[in-house]
């Protein structure tokens, strides 16, 4: 990832730090063109060696990286889904794409983690990590992500299965 900036690592949750290192092997993975959850199994292999000077992976670590290698498919149509018209997801920077899928994970599929928590702490990650335009874009996306969430949002998926079981409903009665 980018240069780092002065920060007081101290001060972030477990959590924080978790989804900063899921981060960090969702980058190197597509980096290096090889499964994140290899890339898991590897450090996790290494870690148990303490010779090996690699730090042990968290659990959630571990629980971000497989969840988003596994619905990777879905995480990258929602994002591509709420990018500006002039930018495709293979344009942006590889550590905002990593960023993006870990909080775009947390939002879609770990309903334990408030969405302004995924929300938050995803843009502060791209304001260690990537260039000053990072933040508010990633901001915008993840935020259009949860707005389209909500239940009485009209384009939610929710709401439009909704309105498409409607138009069966009513189509069936007519017969």
């Amino acid at each position: 990832m980018s240069e780092q900036k002065d920060v007081n690592y101290k001060r972030h949750t477990a959590r924080y730090r978790a989804r900063r290192r899921a981060a960090d092997i969702m980058y190197e993975a597509e980096n290096r063109d090889v499964d994140p959850v290899a890339i898991i199994e590897d450090r996790v292999s290494l870690a148990r060696d303490h010779d090996n000077g690699v730090a042990p992976v968290a659990e959630y670590t571990q629980i971000i990286v497989k969840g988003a290698a596994e619905e990777l498919d879905v995480i990258d149509e929602t994002i591509e889904r709420y990018l500006s018209a002039d930018w495709e997801l293979h344009r942006i920077p590889a550590v905002d794409r990593a960023i993006m899928r870990v909080a775009v994970w947390e939002i879609l599929f770990n309903e334990d983690v408030p969405n302004a928590t995924a929300l938050v702490e995803g843009v502060e990650l791209a304001s260690e990590y990537s260039n000053d335009q990072a933040p508010p874009y990633i901001h915008a996306v993840l935020d259009d992500v949860i707005q389209a969430q909500s239940a009485d949002n009209p384009m939610s998926v929710a709401a439009e299965e909704a309105s498409a079981q409607d138009f069966e409903d009513e189509f069936d009665s007519q017969d």
